[in-house]
């Protein structure tokens, strides 16, 4: 007989799912979707960038703030200014006062030099002094016709640094042609924090709803529960060209139920 071990780990809507839609509508629809929890992505939106508006939002929905994506995009690279360090001190003091438990940051773009030398290291500092994880994620190269660009330093992937949490992004190992199952594996207990959209190997960043594209996002799920996996599954997809909000609301809920539905493992008894 076979029973399903199904783990704790709570199921998260990114605010970028929603975009063009802002911050305020992604609360809305992550509560009456059924998502746990909701990851804040820093953008140039002033409400994700506001810790009383952001607390109203998850008391109003109640829904807890799982996670503060720092703004370490180029169209945010002015957001809580432009001091790399200055941007994640802000992002960790949100976090903290928001109850969320992972600041999620981007390696540096490689032309940060003093930035990039004291990453590893600067990373490190701040993650012992608070209980927020700081959970560095994967990133790509960039390809521009027929050539890769070294976009990220020390490296595009994280799990070869000395980094106590890192981010699994699937969609950013479609691009950058990393197998995902090998990266989970290979990360154990440090894998803190998962963003799940699928990809299909094409140059750009897709975002697919899970199934949709050729990466592992079942077998990673099942993995997750095998192990016990206690972070916390962001659905990062992209909605942009949904027609309207009734096609945008059925991907976000076409991807919760994918990540509900095979975040499971079968117990032998």
């Amino acid at each position: 007989m076979t029973q399903m071990h199904i783990p704790q780990a709570r199921v998260v809507l990114s605010t970028a799912s929603v975009y063009p839609e802002g911050t305020s509508a992604a609360f809305e629809m992550a509560s009456r979707l059924g998502y746990d929890g909701v990851e804040v992505m820093v953008s140039t939106d002033p409400v994700s960038q506001d810790v009383s508006a952001l607390r109203k939002l998850s008391d109003y929905h109640g829904l807890a703030i799982a996670a503060v994506h720092a703004p370490c995009l180029l169209n945010t690279q002015r957001v809580w200014g432009s001091e790399p360090w200055g941007k994640l001190q802000t992002a960790c003091a949100v976090a903290e006062k928001l109850g969320a438990r992972v600041v999620v940051v981007h390696p540096p773009f490689r032309w940060q030099r003093d930035y990039v030398k004291n990453f590893v290291d600067g990373i490190q500092r701040m993650g012992n002094e608070t209980a927020v994880k700081f959970a560095v994620e994967n990133m790509f190269p960039w390809r521009a016709r027929s050539r890769q660009i070294a976009a990220y330093a020390p490296d595009h992937d994280p799990s070869g640094e000395d980094y106590a949490d890192v981010t699994l992004d699937l969609s950013h190992t479609a691009v950058s042609g990393d197998d995902a199952m090998s990266m989970a594996r290979a990360l154990g207990d440090r894998l803190a924090h998962v963003h799940l959209g699928d990809g299909s190997g094409a140059a750009r960043d897709e975002h697919l709803v899970p199934g949709r594209g050729a990466q592992p996002c079942a077998e990673l799920l099942e993995h997750l529960a095998t192990t016990d996996y206690s972070g916390d599954v962001v659905l990062e997809v992209n909605t942009r060209r949904a027609v309207d909000r009734e096609q945008r609301e059925n991907d976000l809920v076409e991807a919760l139920t994918f990540t509900r539905l095979n975040l499971a493992a079968r117990d032998a008894e």
